[in-house]
């Protein structure tokens, strides 16, 4: 029987330049998240509220421990948490916001990363949109982005953001169910061009997905090292 998944995204407060390392100006906040269980189908979104019941600017330590909580609730439930790139940046993130880094830490290595998955096999990573484009699943809404969440947060457009999380963990869920129903993972390379990897073992959870073999990147200027994505987890 397969995983009964419980696909998880957050969104920031604070906005840093496309393509510069979010590290750099941290703490970034959350402002919003999504958390999606395939066997109901049903999102579930989180965010700080104001005095008057809207969403606040950003959620509270609080709201984010409530979260965490939430996400180790579901996992003593049988559920296994979804993301792309959850390990390298959302459970990151909301370590340090929630203030419960050991949990967030444990979170993050049972967890299913299909992006630090694909990076471990290949030795790069890929874009969630060039595998929804390749499998034939709705992507990103046109012309928006993660990096531009957090500035049309700040402007006012909080619904625009709230269902474009909810959109990003449906399309992670049904990414992670049809590669394994297929046993392969395709993508749509920068050039324009379709690639695949083969899933003989379905998609391996993060401490699974650290003990491939490194791959031969010496055709790379510069290769990320896996260190880029874990290092969060030995800091005290």
């Amino acid at each position: 029987m397969g995983r009964k998944y419980l696909a998880f995204d957050i969104e920031t407060a604070k906005e840093w330049p496309d393509g510069h390392d979010w590290r750099q100006y941290r703490p970034l906040g959350i402002s919003c998240a999504a958390t999606l269980p395939a066997d109901t189908g049903t999102p579930r979104v989180w965010h700080g509220v104001t005095s008057d019941g809207l969403p606040a600017d950003r959620m509270s330590r609080q709201d984010a421990a409530q979260l965490v909580e939430h996400l180790a609730a579901m996992v003593g439930q049988g559920y296994t948490i979804l993301t792309w790139n959850g390990l390298g940046f959302d459970f990151d993130v909301l370590a340090e916001e929630s203030g419960m880094a050991q949990e967030c830490k444990d979170l993050a290595l049972g967890h299913v990363d299909m992006m630090f998955h694909v990076f471990c096999e290949l030795g790069y990573p890929v874009a969630l949109d060039a595998a929804a484009q390749a499998m034939n699943l709705p992507g990103k809404p046109q012309g928006m982005s993660g990096w531009m969440a957090p500035r049309m947060w700040a402007e006012g457009k909080r619904q625009e953001v709230l269902d474009y999380v909810v959109q990003d963990v449906r399309t992670a869920l049904d990414l992670a169910t049809l590669c394994e129903g297929q046993g392969c993972f395709r993508w749509i390379t920068r050039r324009g061009g379709p690639k695949q990897m083969p899933l003989p073992r379905g998609w391996l959870e993060v401490r699974a997905a650290a003990e491939l073999p490194e791959p031969d990147t010496s055709w790379m200027s510069h290769p990320l090292p896996r260190h880029k994505f874990t290092a969060w987890l030995r800091s005290r």
